[in-house]
């Protein structure tokens, strides 16, 4: 579904990734796992068209998308949930999501897509009038993401899903993306939280100072004694 082939990618004189390259196929869920700074987020910004590669390529489902825009890349199929949520706070939750489909014009088609949402969160139908920038954290991640879900990708870009949750709600997430995943949508999660990451990653990256270091199943990694002493505090 996705290929990246010897991306490179600069801000300014500063080398962000470094020719590196990954697949996701149809179906999969795959992680980015790393430390910050590692250029996970750059990469997930540079499949999204947020950020132009200085070299490199970007297939998706066999199209040439590397200097497509970032509108276009959401027309074949790419959603976003970014880094920090980045829900639009003085908007309601329900503004917040058809904004997720401001390029469809399948009116009847987005009423039961934001349904959808609603019946995966239920609390974002309770909080439907509120202000996005008054729901809690977790909240305002489950807005994220039914937010990206609106444009009914193929594949889903999750940018630390899990960022200063509190460890039930991160099950919660993590049960989310799991769910999502089963009912069709591939999804490629960058995460800090190895250890949850793993556990529902059909494959996985490691990356490091803009390359990858490590690749393989979840469960090998898992295994891997570099892994543990690095990221899984084993």
């Amino acid at each position: 579904m996705l290929e990246i082939n010897n991306l490179n990618v600069h801000f300014g004189v500063i080398h962000a990734l470094k020719g590196i390259s990954l697949k996701v196929e149809e179906g999969e869920i795959v992680t980015l796992i790393g430390a910050n700074g590692a250029g996970k987020t750059t990469t997930l910004r540079t499949i999204s068209g947020l950020k132009k590669p200085t070299d490199g390529t970007i297939f998706f489902n066999g199209n040439d998308i590397t200097s497509a825009s970032p509108q276009d890349r959401v027309r074949m199929g790419i959603s976003l949930a970014p880094e920090g949520r980045r829900i639009f706070s003085s908007l309601t939750v329900l503004e917040n999501l058809e904004l997720g489909a401001y390029l469809r014009r399948d009116k009847a088609e987005i009423k039961k897509d934001i349904s959808m949402v609603y019946e995966r969160f239920p609390i974002l139908k309770d909080r439907r009038k509120q202000a996005a920038g008054t729901l809690s954290g977790g909240e305002q991640q489950m807005l994220a993401i039914g937010r990206a879900l609106m444009s009914r990708p193929k594949l889903l870009c999750l940018d630390e899903p899990s960022m200063g949750l509190a460890p039930l709600l991160v099950q919660e997430i993590f049960d989310i993306i799991q769910d999502i995943n089963r009912k069709g949508t591939t999804i490629l999660l960058v995460e800090q939280n190895a250890s949850m990451a793993l556990q529902i990653a059909n494959r996985a990256y490691v990356m490091e100072t803009g390359t990858i270091s490590l690749s393989g199943t979840g469960a090998e990694l898992m295994q891997s004694e570099e892994i543990k002493k690095a990221y899984l505090g084993g």
